[in-house]
């Protein structure tokens, strides 16, 4: 299963529909019960009906198979994957919040740091 952004870029996949990787081989996170986490323990945001939603509700990746939501974008041919690192062991979950209303648009942010989402102390 590969994950499209807004642009029709192919941005990840899973080969499992568990563990979620990049095109470098990098694992980003994995789903679970419909919620997607990182290997910190942080959550991400849910998989509904072959989306992915950010924490705030609003759609950031989609699969070929998706439903509902906005509009996507023609998928454009995903790059050859590299070989897949070995996984880290997976944190303590964090409590995922209660999940809020989906927005029907498209998420504002970068795909490319959604997966390495940390708390940014300031």
């Amino acid at each position: 299963m590969v994950f499209y952004d807004k642009h029709g870029n192919p941005c990840c996949y899973s080969d499992d529909f568990k563990h979620i990787y990049g095109y470098d081989g990098e694992p980003l996170g994995y789903m679970q019960d419909g919620l997607i986490w990182n290997y910190n323990g942080r959550y991400l945001g849910q998989f509904k009906n072959n989306w992915v939603l950010d924490k705030d509700g609003y759609y950031l990746f989609f699969t070929e198979n998706a439903t509902g939501g906005p509009i996507r974008p023609i998928r454009k041919i995903a790059p050859i994957k590299s070989v897949k690192e070995i996984r880290p062991l997976k944190n303590i979950r964090e409590i995922p919040p209660v999940h809020p209303v989906s927005k029907l648009d498209w998420s504002q942010l970068d795909p490319k740091i959604f997966f390495r989402n940390v708390e940014l102390k300031l």
